[in-house]
């Protein structure tokens, strides 16, 4: 007899049937949009952060929304959702190239988001002449990559003080049957952790391959 509980991730796991999967390729880590205007506030202004987060807003994009929060998920492997990476591109971009993006940005509102994608790519080509690859790779600029490492270490910091050998060290005294709750918090917390690494590696060698195409 064989169960299936569907594509669900550790968090899913835990709060619906009380236990999490090792290795599980549906995992996810969820980026708070309010993370991500606290790091834009502390690196520029409150008011940069707004300006950047409307004209983000209306070209059409948002995060995932669940009772009231936005946020933004790190895959399994380590790779942030698309709109994220867009955010932090218009967070990122310098003043005088924002004010030419805004000039030619038109409401992209009631749009697919595959289509969103593609008008922001041609926006960016007609504005910077940029060549623009469908993977979106063109978005993993130094600056943005920074981001999502510094990220990664802001929602990392939410788990205290202890480190993840510790966490996994833990884990391993700990009994799944005696100690239920305790188990699948320490499983969940490592996962999570995992995806965080993951995504560090994950700007880190976007980081390095473009410092390679840039001098060659």
């Amino acid at each position: 007899v064989f169960n299936t509980y569907g594509n669900l991730g550790n968090a899913a796991l835990l709060h619906r049937y009380g236990f999490t999967e090792p290795d599980n390729p549906f995992d996810i880590v969820n980026m708070d949009l309010g993370l991500v205007c606290e790091w834009s506030s502390s690196s520029f202004s409150s008011r940069y952060s707004r300006s950047r987060l409307s004209t983000w807003r209306k070209m059409g994009f948002s995060g995932c929304i669940s009772e009231k929060s936005e946020y933004f998920e790190i895959s399994s492997c380590g790779q942030p959702q698309p709109e994220l990476v867009v955010l932090l591109y218009v967070m990122c971009l310098p003043e005088n190239a924002y004010t030419k993006l805004c000039y030619h940005v038109p409401p992209f509102e009631d749009r697919d988001d595959a289509l969103k994608f593609q008008l922001f790519g041609e926006i960016i080509d007609t504005v910077f002449g940029r060549k623009i690859t469908e993977k979106g790779d063109w978005m993993l600029t130094g600056r943005v990559c920074d981001a999502l490492i510094s990220l990664a270490h802001m929602r990392e910091r939410l788990y205290g003080s202890t480190s993840l050998v510790e966490d996994m060290e833990s884990l391993s005294k700990c009994l799944s049957l005696e100690q239920p709750k305790l188990h699948g918090s320490l499983s969940l917390r490592i996962s999570e952790r995992t995806i965080l690494g993951k995504l560090r590696t994950y700007a880190n060698h976007a980081r390095r391959k473009k410092k390679h195409v840039s001098s060659s």
